[in-house]
């Protein structure tokens, strides 16, 4: 379980920037915990980020270009419902 965040936002947007830490939890540690990948990672990066950053429609497509490139990893996966 990712524990809750008690990290000091770095004011040069560097370390852990304002924009990832708006709930309870920082993106990077919701992607560490889950160990998702490059690409899984980087859409919850931005999925996470598109309502306080000022950029909500292309970090939306950026989520979207990085969920397509990785359910293209699987082209034969099937979901079990």
């Amino acid at each position: 379980m990712v524990a809750e965040k008690q990290k000091k936002i770095d004011p040069n947007g560097v370390d852990h920037p304002a924009h990832y830490n708006s709930g309870k939890f920082e993106a990077i540690d919701v992607i560490e915990d889950w160990q998702l990948g490059f690409n899984d990672g980087n859409a919850v990066k931005y999925i996470s980020r598109h309502r306080h950053k000022g950029t909500a429609i292309k970090d939306i497509e950026k989520a979207i270009w990085y969920l397509n490139r990785h359910r293209n990893l699987f082209p034969n996966l099937v979901f079990v419902k």
